[in-house]
């Protein structure tokens, strides 16, 4: 058994087909009970079984290994369960005409198994009296989540079938079978829920827990007969016996563990179709039905867009959607039934906020991309992530920018792509293809780089090719791989085949090192000069190298040149020179722009004259913010650009810029204390024209952006402590206590009112808390409480923030929404830290190994900006950190270095203090 130990993948010498699996949960006790028979190929000599097994109860006394009798067709021809090629739904049968090749490849392959069946003959005939076998040993491995059935004699090859009966536990760890908690009718109830991706599935049933080991599902549940019981497949047949009802689903289509899915509880539904007939349902909570027409109506026309664009349609007759009260992730890409938190899923018109809409429907895009990158082309490992959740990712935005033009989403795509330059300019980054060594590291890696970087590579390169070869070569990549498994390899080599360029060459500088470059442009004697060199936020050298595609222009959109950068400098003859030069037009490469102080001063010329694009607009700024973070450009520097967006409207932008200045706000106080009042006055002083547009109240037929931009402007006035913002904001609020539906305080402007309302709380001034408490508790609205939670956080007195944490651990809080209020103020710190280190112990047992704690950790240890925290945060984990978060924490303690350098860099400069105090009576010129 030693040999099994260890490994990041499982032994190779059986792969499973088919899996029947039973199962009885219990809401009472919260227990459940199933049993699973797994047909099997024995491919190579043993008398070892090893699959994935955790948290689970194995009846040793059930497990056995009998031997099956294959049809002729499916022993004959390898891989083969059944008429249609690869175990495709029927719907595929078109897949069954070959190429005359095929056809020769197929008789040669009949022929090689004939003659190694005729030699096999004596040792067949040896086994024909053995069908049944038990193992003598049964063991399950904790640390590598394995279970090792060892048979006293060698298994003969071939399909078997692995019975396996097993009892477990209904989880509050939102992972593989876990209960979450509603109320109906004023009773609390609990449902039955599956989440398995990464490696859950294995703490529902024993299974081949690894995404290249696909196979069918029969589900069979044994549920009470009052409740609605969901699975990836449509129901065939129901039956009841008193209080219990068996339900039985169609078998599923071949696919990984990980998209196996159940969920059993009290729901109320909406439905509609496709225009193909496939049939679309959002499940909820009993009485919020209402709330999942949006998504409904989303995800119809996704799936109808989708079956254009990939040119294959939605692979399954029915896609149920649903939201679950207590869920980790933002949403999960079940194969016909995707789970939802509820603010991923539910918008009310009343109450939810223009932000919550669109978070709703890039949401349901993203899920519902994953039905083919995923579900019908699936990672052949999870070194491959990116494939699936890059993807996913910016096919979400293409979608909704198809569904909502007047959002303008590639704009906000920037804000994707801006989070996957800040993890990737730490050297504790990762490549995009990582190596994957045992399960705990896996859930590390769904993070900035595999989604928002994968994403904008891909935007990068689509950019390059063409949108239409791009969408040709996907759809031929699509039906190429489809039921089946793929590697980054075979995504190049499908593009690479359909537009002729060297796509594998261009790309594996992009998905197999880390980091990115920065590019330094001069202008010197009519010719533009670039540099690239490793770009790290810490200021270190790095030895990458990248063919960058650069794109640039010259005074005018219509002077528009590209070339590949594929040496660490080149220089350019400039076609035609104009007044300003911008390098990554339209920010479609993954890299940031150094200009020299010249071409500098003509961009915040061109900024300040509206010449440029509002993804320009963004690009600057974020570059010149991360290359003062860097020490690369001084915060003088930086803070006079800042000045040239005065008259900013552009959402994304200002939604950027809010950003920075709330950053630079924390590293002053740590640098320049007696400089904070300059620094917010000067904040104050830059949105007050954005400020002034947008006004309180909403305006009659003003767009989707201008509606989510009011709620940030105002929220950031208030944290920054502009008093007429302060004073309208508690008018509004008092108003909303007295009336919850009063037009004076609506969905998008609630937020910052409640952070207005928190600036001046404080121990001996309380009832803004204990009001913003009692909001939180009266209404049953997610979106609504997770906006009292995250506002919360901003009080800058202590003993209140103390107050707030502890509450976030109170069983009023769901696990999943603790995080929001995590993200305390600059005052708030180090009353943080210690409650976290205090409540360690807790928060590691309640919030397990995923998302949660490893959120709980970047969020309170990163924004510390001295050494010596870095020190007392490294000796502290020391003693108690886990696999799971080690990754994570090393990133949080390196930002914590970098804060503490960049701390020490703003202390040198000398016009600092001149440059803040004078820059407000600038922007009033």
């Amino acid at each position: 058994m030693e040999q099994f130990k260890g490994k990041p993948r499982l032994p190779k010498f059986a792969s499973p087909k088919r899996y029947d699996i039973r199962l009885k949960p219990d809401l009472t006790t919260c227990k459940f009970a199933g049993s699973v028979a797994i047909d099997l190929n024995v491919v190579s000599k043993t008398k070892f079984i090893v699959l994935n097994a955790a948290d689970l109860s194995i009846q040793k006394e059930t497990v056995s290994f009998t031997r099956k009798a294959s049809s002729f067709y499916s022993w004959l021809v390898p891989g083969r369960t059944g008429p249609v090629l690869g175990s495709a739904p029927s719907s595929s049968s078109a897949n069954l005409s070959l190429s005359p090749l095929a056809v020769l490849n197929c008789l040669w392959k009949w022929w090689q198994r004939l003659w190694t069946w005729f030699l096999s003959l004596p040792t067949l005939g040896e086994q024909l009296g053995t069908n049944v076998f038990e193992p003598c040993k049964v063991d399950l491995v904790d640390e590598d989540e394995i279970l090792v059935l060892e048979f006293p004699e060698t298994l003969p090859i071939g399909i078997g079938v692995l019975a396996i009966d097993f009892d477990g536990i209904l989880n509050d760890k939102m992972k593989g079978f876990y209960r979450s908690t509603y109320e109906h009718n004023g009773e609390k109830k609990n449902m039955a829920v599956t989440q398995f991706e990464p490696v859950d599935a294995r703490r529902c049933f024993p299974c081949w827990d690894e995404p290249a080991c696909k196979a069918t599902f029969k589900i069979t549940l044994d549920v009470p007969s009052d409740l609605v019981a969901l699975s990836n497949m449509p129901i065939v047949d129901e039956k009841v016996e008193g209080h219990v009802k068996t339900v039985f689903y169609q078998e599923s289509p071949i696919m990984s563990t990980y998209l196996v899915a159940v969920v059993i509880g009290l729901f109320d539904y909406v439905e509609d179709h496709t225009s193909d007939g496939v049939k679309v349902r959002v499940y909820c909570q009993v009485g919020k039905q209402n709330q999942g027409k949006f998504a409904l109506n989303v995800a119809v026309k996704t799936l109808e867009l989708y079956r254009e664009y990939f040119a294959v349609p939605y692979a399954l007759p029915k896609l149920d959607m649903i939201a679950v009260p207590d869920f980790a992730y933002g949403a999960m890409e079940n194969y016909g039934l995707v789970t939802y938190r509820e603010t991923a899923l539910l918008y009310d018109e009343q109450h939810s906020a223009a932000a919550n809409k669109q978070r709703v429907a890039t949401v349901v895009t993203h899920e519902l991309a994953h039905q083919w990158f995923g579900n019908l082309v699936t990672m052949e490992w999870w070194t491959h992530l990116w494939l699936n959740e890059g993807f996913a990712t910016w096919v979400s935005y293409l979608a909704n920018d198809c569904l909502f033009p007047e959002w303008k989403i590639w704009t906000q795509f920037l804000e994707e792509y801006t989070e996957g330059l800040r993890l990737d300019e730490l050297a504790e980054s990762h490549p995009i293809e990582v190596e994957i060594n045992h399960a705990s590291e896996i859930g590390e890696i769904f993070d900035a780089i595999s989604y928002r970087k994968g994403a904008s590579v891909i935007r990068m390169l689509q950019s390059y090719l063409g949108a239409e070869c791009f969408q040709r070569s996907l759809a031929s990549y699509i039906k190429r791989h489809a039921w089946s498994n793929a590697k980054t390899e075979d995504l190049w080599a499908a593009l690479e085949e359909g537009s002729g360029e060297p796509v594998n060459k261009l790309m594996n500088s992009w998905t197999k090192q880390k980091g990115y470059p920065v590019v330094s442009i001069k202008l010197k004697d009519d010719k533009l000069e670039f540099e690239q060199s490793q770009f790290l936020l810490s200021g270190s050298h790095g030895d990458g190298q990248w063919i960058v595609p650069i794109t640039f222009c010259c005074g005018s959109y219509d002077a528009r040149q590209s070339f590949l950068l594929e040496t660490k400098s080149a220089s350019i003859d400039l076609q035609e020179s104009g007044a300003w030069i911008k390098v990554n037009v339209d920010q479609t490469g993954f890299y940031r722009v150094k200009y020299d102080e010249d071409l500098q001063a003509e961009l915040s010329y061109a900024i300040v004259n509206n010449m440029l694009s509002a993804t320009d607009r963004f690009g600057i700024l974020d570059d010149s913010f991360a290359l003062c973070v860097a020490r690369q450009q001084s915060l003088t520097s930086l803070l006079t650009l800042m000045a040239a967006y005065r008259e900013e409207l552009d959402y994304t932008v200002l939604s950027n810029l809010i950003s920075i200045c709330g950053k630079i706000a924390r590293i002053a106080a740590d640098a320049t204390p007696e400089l904070t009042k300059y620094f917010k006055h000067f904040f104050v002083v830059l949105f007050q024209y954005s400020a002034e547009k947008l006004g309180w109240e909403a305006k009659d037929g003003e767009s989707h952006s201008d509606a989510m931009l009011r709620g940030q402007i105002l929220s950031a006035l208030a944290e920054f402590g502009d008093e007429s913002t302060l004073k309208e904001a508690s008018r509004r609020f008092h108003a909303f206590l007295n009336d919850r539906s009063t037009p004076l305080l609506p969905p998008d402007i609630r937020r910052a009112a409640y952070v207005a309302v928190m600036q001046n709380v404080n121990a001996s001034n309380r009832s803004g808390f204990e009001s913003l408490l009692r909001v939180y508790r009266e209404t049953d609205l997610s979106q609504e409480k997770t906006r009292v939670l995250g506002s919360l956080a901003s009080c800058p007195d202590s003993n209140i923030i103390l107050e707030v944490l502890d509450f976030l651990l109170s069983p009023e809080v769901r696990s999943q929404d603790a995080v929001f209020g995590l993200a305390v103020c600059w005052e708030g710190r180090e009353t943080a830290w210690n409650w976290l280190k205090e409540n360690w112990e807790y928060i590691s047992k309640t919030w397990g190994s995923g998302l949660l704690i490893r959120r709980s950790v970047s969020s309170i240890v990163s924004p510390f900006a001295s050494y010596e925290k870095a020190k007392e945060a490294e000796d502290f984990f020391a003693t108690h950190s886990k696999p799971s978060i080690a990754r994570t924490l090393k990133q949080s303690i390196e930002r914590v270095n970098i804060n503490a350098q960049w701390v020490q860099s703003i202390q040198n400069e000398e016009h600092l203090a001149e440059a803040v105090k004078e820059l407000p009576s600038f922007i009033w010129v």
